[in-house]
């Protein structure tokens, strides 16, 4: 399977809080523990925007997603 991580390793190196969510997603994949995976990745991209100002890979307003054009 794949990663789905949303910012680059370099990017959250030295950031504890990233570091241990990718840790417990990576745990729950080993587990097959989609759902709760799905739970660590909404929680990282939550924790990305209010503490490292990042809004996902494609940025605010990407055109790719309709809900990036409400921000505007």
């Amino acid at each position: 399977m794949t990663g789905h991580s949303t910012a680059e390793p370099s990017e959250t190196a030295e950031c504890r809080d990233c570091q241990e969510l990718d840790l417990a997603e990576a745990v729950a994949r080993g587990e097959r523990d989609e759902s709760r995976a799905t739970d660590c990745r909404v929680l990282r991209r939550r924790h990305l925007a209010a503490e490292h100002g990042e809004h996902g890979k494609h940025g605010d307003r990407c055109g790719e997603h309709p809900e990036h054009e409400e921000l505007t």
